[in-house]
């Protein structure tokens, strides 16, 4: 099994990737550059996967050095015109060949890198996107959009299965604004290369939040959401990215499709669900009308602890199929408990919102929650984004360690995001 000094980041301050914040991100596997592991902490990770992998070989694997792989070299000259938003440059070719699978970090990690995009380009606005589908058209390019690189399915790998010249990878991420907010409407019109963190950081200043945070949060875009029909992480009631659509702009290589804004229809199979979900295969979604939610001012959870695997799956299915709609309901097994220092197996809920959660959720949650041997333990009301000692929380977790956070309203769980 291979441990970079990269694979395994460390929590990552909650601004990462917002408004005035840069840091570089690591071309062959998760994270950034400046928050790679230290050797503690790698010493640490590294005790608890051998206890929970006796006798694996866990050696060291560095990453290697980009100038040193043996990329093929590029087939494609970009026209003059689009030549100031392309890259041929190793690193770039490199990192927006892989998404972030295990896989993808083992053949990384490995100089494995037999198919890598021609060119990189990074579009500043949509005429942009449309000059590069028409160029492609033209001399038979194969184009791949590129939001956040987190794909774990190979959507973001340049395989050409017919006979292409070449190709390129669309980076989005320079289309990471907020263009319009309905504060009536609870809705915003927003780029589809935005990140996570940048997206809600926008939102913030205006009290409303997108209500969505899937596993990737922090470097999937909303496009890459929009195009894999993605899911919120512990989601209920709003769970997949298409309930929160309004309306979406696309560029096809024959023209750009705009659907009309609305807050429902009635009027038979919708255009938006076409692209919703479509890999990027009938176009390139550039923009979309999103529905937001008020950020969250309060947050209540309990946690019960059982002594019965089966018990707790059936409290988790009753909680579910209640009507309490908890915004975080999340249930732990040994394994994964024991990534949490402060953790026990069980169930744990939460529930947040604009008012006050009433005294009469925990109880009830409890009680849904209720089996021989276990132990409940409440939270009290606090603001939302504050932790049990009442400080902000201001790190998300890492990868395979989550902790119960605030959500806007309930339907889906926020990395604190305040």
């Amino acid at each position: 099994m291979p441990f970079g000094h990269l694979a395994y980041p460390r929590r990552i301050p909650r601004r990462v990737g917002g408004l005035g914040m840069s840091r570089t991100r690591s071309w062959w596997g998760w994270g950034t550059v400046e928050d790679a592991l230290d050797e503690l902490e790698r010493a640490d990770l590294l005790a608890r996967v051998a206890a929970m992998m006796p006798g694996a070989v866990l050696a060291a694997h560095e990453p290697p050095d980009v100038a040193t792989l043996d990329l093929p070299p590029a087939r494609l000259v970009p026209p003059a015109p689009l030549a100031a938003l392309c890259s041929t440059e190793p690193v770039d070719r490199a990192a927006h060949s892989r998404g972030k699978a295990f896989r993808d970090v083992v053949r990384n990690l490995s100089g494995d890198l037999p198919e890598v995009p021609d060119l990189v380009v990074r579009p500043v606005e949509e005429r942009d996107v449309v000059d590069v589908l028409d160029w492609c058209s033209r001399e038979a390019v194969a184009v791949v959009a590129y939001g956040g690189g987190s794909s774990v399915v190979g959507g973001v790998e340049p395989r050409l299965d017919g006979d292409y010249a070449g190709s390129v990878s669309l980076d989005l991420g320079r289309l990471d604004r907020v263009l319009e907010v309905d504060r009536t409407s609870r809705a915003a019109r927003i780029q589809a290369g935005v990140l996570g963190p940048r997206l809600e950081d926008q939102l913030r200043p205006h009290g409303l939040s997108l209500r969505f945070f899937p596993q990737s949060f922090e470097f999937s875009s909303l496009g890459g959401w929009l195009a894999t029909h993605a899911g919120g992480h512990f989601a209920t009631l709003q769970t997949h990215i298409d309930d929160l659509v309004e309306s979406l702009r696309v560029v096809t290589p024959v023209g750009t499709s705009q659907s009309r804004r609305l807050p429902a229809s009635g009027a038979g199979p919708s255009p938006d669900q076409l692209f919703l979900g479509s890999e990027g295969i009938l176009g390139v979604i550039t923009e979309a009308w999103m529905r937001l939610q008020e950020r969250p001012r309060w947050r209540r959870g309990a946690s019960v602890h059982f002594a019965d695997y089966a018990a707790a799956v059936d409290a988790t299915r009753a909680v579910a199929q209640s009507g309490l709609h908890p915004a975080n309901c999340r249930l732990l097994d040994p394994v994964e408990a024991s990534w949490r220092p402060a953790s026990r197996p069980g169930a744990a809920c939460s529930c947040s919102g604009s008012s006050p959660p009433t005294t009469r959720w925990t109880p009830r949650w409890t009680a849904r929650s209720s089996s021989a041997g276990n132990t409940a333990a409440r939270w009290p009301n606090r603001p939302a984004g504050a932790t049990r000692t009442g400080r902000r929380a201001t790190a998300p977790p890492r990868p395979g360690v989550r902790r119960s956070c605030a959500c806007p309203t309930s339907g889906t769980c926020s990395p604190s995001t305040g």
